[in-house]
């Protein structure tokens, strides 16, 4: 299969089943002749009817989603949709890889209509291969963490994010690592699980991210962390679990709001952000182009930006992408040191990188 970043397979056939969709509007207006002999009663009728107040268009039918998570939100953020709205939402939840491989299965009749992905260089991918339709009215998109967002165009908008870190058994782990260098120290020798960048958004971002900040000369820590017996260990929770077990110490690149929610839950886990820095994962959430519900689509990525949901995010232990809009009880933005990363380079080397990094672990 194909690396989870590759979209472009998509475009050809997704472009070409795009369906258009035209819309008709009529007026009238109603002038009686019994006010032809009273211009005060016209004119008040006139004032009276002049500037209509606008109404919210009804929606109904249904909404095809395809959600890279986490599923307890997720499942909260339809079910208040649909309380809202009254549409039926069509839900498929599975990684970012997951999704992009489904789209590419469907690629020949398309069903989805909003997409929403742990991995934003991967959404960047789609827009730059003509995939998303813009939605430049999204209701508080002015309110977005912009980096994380096509603010200007309307194509995708990160409603949520997590960020990278050093997640660890706190009963098996006595002083935790303060660094992505400590790792390779003979000390957290075969302790280590990293996520697998083909099958994880996120652990996608982080290894590009790094890669994108340090140069070429970054990779010597990922073969530092192979020499030092890290195990690439299947998507995120797939990597997290040794370590909640105690099977393993450590998961590098680990997801924060999972680990936030397993030590909520009770479970010995703990994260620390290395002091020299790390990566933010937006979840941006975009409407496909071939989109036949694009009124519930749009309506959708306003509920995604809208006080309730973005209160949801908070309590779900993820990163508001609204910047108006505080994580509870985790660490926010502005308490996180991040790298100076490329976007842009980032999507554009996706696809070297995660055969790269394959290659190195296998």
């Amino acid at each position: 299969m194909k690396s989870m970043n590759n979209t472009k397979g998509l475009s050809t056939l997704l472009l070409t089943t795009i369906i258009g969709a035209s819309l008709a509007g009529c007026s009238s207006t109603n002038t009686p002749a019994a006010n032809a002999s009273n211009p005060t009663s016209t004119a008040n009728t006139t004032a009276q009817t002049e500037a209509p107040q606008p109404t919210e268009k009804a929606l109904s039918g249904s909404l095809v989603v395809y959600s890279a998570g986490p599923e307890g939100l997720a499942n909260k953020i339809k079910d208040g949709f649909e309380a809202k709205t009254g549409v039926k939402v069509e839900m498929f939840q599975g990684t970012t890889g997951k999704i992009l491989a489904r789209m590419e299965a469907e690629k020949s009749n398309p069903v989805v209509d909003v997409v929403v992905l742990a991995s934003l260089p991967s959404m960047q991918g789609m827009k730059n291969d003509g995939l998303l339709l813009p939605y430049k009215e999204a209701v508080n998109a002015d309110k977005l963490v912009s980096d994380w967002s096509d603010t200007a165009d309307g194509n995708y908008f990160s409603y949520s994010a997590s960020a990278l870190g050093i997640v660890y058994n706190t009963k098996k782990v006595s002083t935790p690592p303060t660094s992505w260098d400590d790792l390779t120290k003979a000390e957290w020798k075969g302790t280590v699980n990293i996520p697998d960048p083909s099958l994880s958004g996120s652990a996608l971002d982080f290894v590009t991210g790094y890669l994108s900040a340090k140069g070429d000369s970054g990779w010597d820590l990922f073969k530092q962390y192979k020499s030092n017996g890290v195990a690439m260990a299947g998507a995120n929770q797939e990597a997290l679990d040794p370590v909640i077990t105690g099977a393993k110490s450590v998961v590098a690149s680990g997801v924060d709001y999972m680990a936030y929610k397993a030590k909520a839950d009770g479970e010995p886990v703990d994260i620390v952000y290395p002091t020299e820095g790390t990566v933010i994962s937006p979840r941006p959430a975009a409407i496909i182009k071939t989109s036949p519900n694009v009124d519930n689509a749009k309506a959708f990525i306003d509920y995604l930006l809208s006080d309730e949901a973005q209160a949801l995010v908070a309590k779900a232990y993820l990163l508001p992408g609204r910047t108006d809009v505080k994580a509870e009880n985790r660490a926010n933005l502005d308490e996180i040191k991040t790298f100076d990363v490329k976007w842009e380079w980032m999507n554009e080397h996706s696809d070297e990188v995660s055969s790269t990094f394959t290659q190195i672990f296998k």
